[in-house]
């Protein structure tokens, strides 16, 4: 079985509220199309690719809010994408705003086949942000109050033939800051991970200790280095740019299992990046310096899972 994909990052530029469904589907389009056109096999969209990253803005109408969220996937308003790329035998992530039929809301993933079959959905578990807005702000980061915290925990999925058999894994965003969920992903056999992400060009929690640039560069860094220690290939896909004067990076990648980037976006509008990921490079790591197998010792990794905060030794008395 030939174990190299080509794997397209369909970087967006910004979503205005104002900006119809039809307009910005008919961008998603024309980036598939374009990945398709020099051979991708596997397509990664940002996250909430739909909409603006509406976080950001205080909702105190629930049927305002509620035009942000698919109540299923796919549904009419956005089934073109899915026909588009059914059509032309391209499997794709996306990330979208979820509404279940019990009412609730997650920030969630879908992995879809080139056959147009589902792979796998994910929901995104490490929230940032805020319940209540944060006074005074002029943009707000309010995901633990739109969203809850994703169930599913950090699956894996056997892919078709059509895309190499690998094993494909899914994280949103500010997940990817997090080792833990990426570990979780390795301890499953991954091999490509998929992450789209909005991440804001200036610090959202407030203050000014961080800014584009730094954000972007801890943007890669958590994507090589997590590559890296978990021998994956990692694709991480921005949704860039101006939004109603908000600023969102880029820095859209591809990185292999060693850590490099290989392919990278040089703007911060809609753009694609193209790289063939030979999956077989992933046993370098897997089977060398980490093999878990011969090399872990979980029985020290308890405050992992036992405890949230830290706890520091006691202060020195001398």
């Amino acid at each position: 079985m030939n174990r190299v994909i080509r794997v397209a990052g369909a970087q967006m530029g910004g979503t205005r509220r104002a900006d119809s469904r039809q307009h910005t589907l008919e961008r998603m389009i024309a980036l598939l199309e374009r990945a398709a056109a020099v051979g991708a096999g596997l397509v990664v969209f940002p996250e909430l690719a739909f909409t603006t990253f509406f976080p950001r803005w205080l909702f105190d109408s629930a049927q305002e809010l509620d035009g942000y969220f698919e109540p299923a996937m796919p549904n009419p308003n956005v089934q073109p994408l899915f026909d588009r790329a059914r059509t032309l035998g391209v499997g794709f992530y996306v990330g979208y705003a979820e509404r279940t039929d019990d009412g609730r809301r997650f920030n969630a993933a879908l992995l879809v086949g080139p056959d147009g079959s589902e792979i796998g959905k994910y929901r995104k578990v490490h929230l940032p942000g805020s319940v209540e807005p944060r006074a005074g702000a002029r943009f707000q980061q309010l995901e633990k109050r739109y969203f809850a915290y994703g169930d599913l925990g950090f699956p894996t999925w056997r892919a078709p033939t059509a895309l190499g058999g690998g094993v494909l894994g899914m994280l949103i965003c500010n997940d990817r800051r997090w080792p833990e969920a990426w570990r979780v992903l390795a301890l499953r056999g991954v091999e490509l991970v998929c992450i789209g992400y909005n991440s804001a060009a200036y610090d959202p929690n407030g203050g000014d200790t961080e800014d584009a640039g730094l954000r972007t560069w801890h943007s890669q860094l958590a994507a090589q280095s997590n590559a890296y220690m978990n021998a994956t290939w990692a694709v991480t896909v921005a949704k860039a740019g101006d939004e109603d004067g908000s600023g969102l990076i880029g820095g859209s990648c591809i990185v292999d299992p060693n850590g490099r980037i290989v392919a990278e976006a040089k703007t911060l509008g809609d753009e694609v990046i193209v790289a063939d990921c030979d999956l077989d490079a992933c046993r370098q790591g897997k089977e060398k310096m980490f093999n878990f197998a011969a090399h872990r010792r979980p029985n020290w990794y308890g405050p992992i899972t036992e405890q949230t905060g830290a706890t520091p030794p006691p202060e020195c008395r001398a």
